[in-house]
């Protein structure tokens, strides 16, 4: 499918200014508020909100929704970079969907320009989807469907939990792509963000040289709590504000969990917070938090 577009609104996208709250990375589902499929033009209106915060967003698949064709147009001619994600579960026909329209979607893009990695699985072993050597052989399958249509540089990495993330994987991985959630440790707030940064080391150790990057944190501002650990506007940016000043401090390379608050998010957890990740609210405009959103002085 091919998409017209506006050169002018391309233009508009690669000219906004970063604002002061700025973020390494989001991570972001373009998918609108009802759950329904997007189209280029509202990916372009949601880089447009999200500019003055960063230039750099993770999706998940981009098979889902045919997501990754409308992003990557959408960020041609601009300044936005995009971590690639496939999506792995109990069906592998899943992720050779996913893999196949990866590799097309490299005959029409600059993914050298556009993609800054490609993102083999979201905690997958996690959720006890796969073993860990068999999401090795995705990242090494991968590695080489890229290599052969010349790619071989895009990174290639898969995201899991903190204890999820097996030598197995780290072995095959470019770099070590992490999730962790004191909150989901029922950790309380003044706790959190001390926790979080060991996991981090715990994870640097294991790594043995090999960079680690958090691809996803965060705090939810509503919804039930869990154990300690307490949903709200104030602890939600309270722990953001201390995440992200100390990852600045300390070098590390984030995506933060989420660009918007997701009412079609699941509820399936054990705590109905999904929908409440985002610095951005479900109307995919408004900011939720007033600027600064952080200050690291």
């Amino acid at each position: 499918m091919k998409f017209v577009y506006h050169i002018a609104l391309f233009a508009s996208l690669a000219s906004t200014a970063l604002g002061a709250s700025q973020f390494f990375g989001l991570n972001y589902n373009p998918k609108r508020p009802d759950g329904s499929c997007p189209n280029v033009y509202q990916v372009q209106g949601d880089l447009k909100v999200l500019r003055p915060y960063t230039n750099r967003l993770r999706i998940y698949s981009v098979h889902d929704c045919n997501q990754g064709e409308p992003v990557l147009r959408a960020m041609e001619n601009t300044d936005w970079k995009v971590e690639l994600g496939l999506w792995v579960n109990k069906n592998d026909a899943v992720f050779e969907a996913d893999k196949n329209e990866l590799l097309r979607l490299t005959k029409y893009f600059n993914f050298a320009k556009q993609v800054s990695a490609v993102v083999v699985g979201s905690e997958a072993v996690y959720r006890k989807e796969q073993t860990a050597e068999q999401l090795a052989a995705k990242i090494r399958n991968v590695k080489q469907a890229l290599a052969n249509v010349g790619l071989a540089s895009i990174p290639v990495t898969t995201s899991e939990t903190w204890p999820t993330y097996y030598q197995t994987l780290i072995k095959e991985v470019d770099f070590v792509n992490m999730h962790g959630f004191p909150f989901w440790e029922g950790v309380s707030i003044d706790k959190a963000n001390d926790k979080m940064f060991q996991h981090i080391y715990d994870l640097q150790a294991a790594a043995k040289g090999k960079k680690v990057v958090v691809g996803e944190t965060g705090w939810p501002s509503a919804g039930d709590h869990y154990g300690a650990a307490q949903t709200g506007m104030h602890n939600a940016q309270s722990y953001l504000q201390q995440f992200v000043c100390r990852a600045a401090r300390e070098n590390i390379e984030y995506y933060y969990f989420n660009s918007f608050d997701q009412n079609w998010a699941s509820t399936n957890n054990a705590s109905n917070v999904e929908g409440n990740w985002g610095i951005v609210k479900n109307d995919y405009v408004t900011p939720k938090f007033a600027e600064p959103i952080y200050s690291c002085k």
